[in-house]
């Protein structure tokens, strides 16, 4: 082969090699989600969340392998990086919106029956919705933008989690029988923290590799962008949630703030391209305030969701999927707003289908006595910190 045969070759390597690359930094956050919910568990949970994410990583990876990609693309046929590169790259991602269900469902559900819904979501729930839009399917025909998934993936998630909530209620002695909120802290922050740092390194192969090519300057400088946004608006979030929680509680709420965190990261995510750096920081700083804000709305509704995620992910993939027109003028208000409604109703009402039809089935919580004990005596007979001494109440 001559010299021009092999640079003519070189912008195929790259893209491939960085499809590969930022498809390795995504699945790393299957490793901050693990962390992230073994630190706002209690104790006695945490073998189980850990078994949850690792095997729902593996079951998401083989259902889109062996269905899910073929009904997102279905004529998928990529010219300018591997075929292999391009279907990784995605199938991470359908592991990604699977994730945001586990924290959500901690500490009450079956195992088996999260697991089945996990073939459920990996194989048609997300890859339908995805086909209508990334696919090429009416919805991007209509012009609606997201570009690394605000909606597309953690509204999916959110909307799935949501409706097991509704059908699986709150844990155990989260509301008082007056009906007062009462306080469940996780068994350690510093694993939640490690957790939330890992998701934030990960991301920067979510948004950046969303652009899906390297090759050319256009393509570097659209990631360079991309890369410093998310970095921008996670930043915003985090200081927006501490401050916010200084000022109304008087304490600095560590879990507000790694949420903040996280609502600045899911809101750039559908665009982190065109914003200027400056309204990718206000976008993150008013993503960490309403998540704040929703956490406590939800607490107050009793929608029990012990790791904030319907917030997070979806409620602020609302919001980071409305805000795309500020800065992307291909976009427009009400095809953002068409778009993520039909993305909300179909993650919700499929998935309140299939949760519901895995409730009259196999059931989908566990008994008052095996929540009481723990979930990793029930499901995995390995407690995660065996020298810790219980107190009377079991928590």
């Amino acid at each position: 082969m001559d010299y021009q045969q092999q640079l003519a070759q070189l912008p195929f390597v790259l893209d491939t090699f960085f499809l590969l690359i930022s498809g390795a930094l995504v699945m790393w956050m299957a490793a901050g989600f693990s962390m992230l919910e073994a630190g706002l568990v209690r104790a006695k949970n945490t073998t189980e969340i850990l078994t949850k994410n690792i095997t729902l990583y593996a079951l998401a990876c083989l259902s889109y392998l062996f269905i899910g990609y073929s009904v997102m693309y279905p004529d998928a046929a990529p010219t300018t990086h591997s075929a292999d590169a391009g279907f990784f790259f995605q199938m991470v991602f359908v592991a990604t919106a699977m994730s945001i269900v586990s924290g959500v469902v901690a500490e009450r559900m079956k195992l088996n029956s999260f697991l089945i819904f996990c073939i459920a979501l990996s194989a048609l729930i997300y890859p339908v919705q995805g086909a209508w839009s990334w696919g090429g399917g009416f919805l991007a025909e209509l012009g609606f933008v997201d570009f690394a998934g605000s909606s597309i993936v953690h509204l999916t998630g959110a909307s799935a989690a949501f409706a097991a909530v509704l059908l699986l209620g709150p844990r155990l002695g989260k509301y008082s029988r007056s009906g007062a909120v009462m306080a469940i802290p996780g068994a350690n922050m510093p694993l939640a923290t490690l957790g939330t740092l890992i998701l934030w390194f990960g991301w920067f192969g979510f948004n950046g590799g969303s652009q899906l090519a390297l090759s050319s300057v256009n393509d570097a400088n659209a990631i360079a962008s991309a890369f410093v946004n998310t970095n921008i608006s996670a930043a915003g979030g985090t200081v927006a949630a501490y401050a916010f929680t200084k000022v109304f509680f008087k304490k600095a709420d560590l879990t507000m703030i790694l949420n903040g965190t996280l609502a600045g990261l899911v809101a750039i995510t559908a665009q982190p391209v065109t914003p200027p750096s400056w309204l990718a920081a206000t976008i993150g700083l008013v993503a960490g305030i309403i998540v704040v804000l929703s956490i406590i709305v939800l607490d107050k509704l009793h929608i029990d969701d012990p790791v904030g995620a319907i917030s997070v992910h979806g409620v602020i993939g609302i919001f980071g999927t409305l805000v795309v027109p500020l800065s992307d003028s291909s976009a427009a208000f009400l095809t953002q707003f068409i778009g993520l409604s039909i993305i909300l109703a179909w993650g919700f009402l499929t998935s309140l289908l299939v949760w519901g039809l895995l409730k009259v089935t196999l059931g989908i919580r566990v008994t008052k006595e095996e929540e009481y004990s723990g979930l990793d005596k029930v499901d995995c007979g390995v407690e995660a910190y065996p020298e810790f001494i219980r107190s009377p109440e079991g928590q």
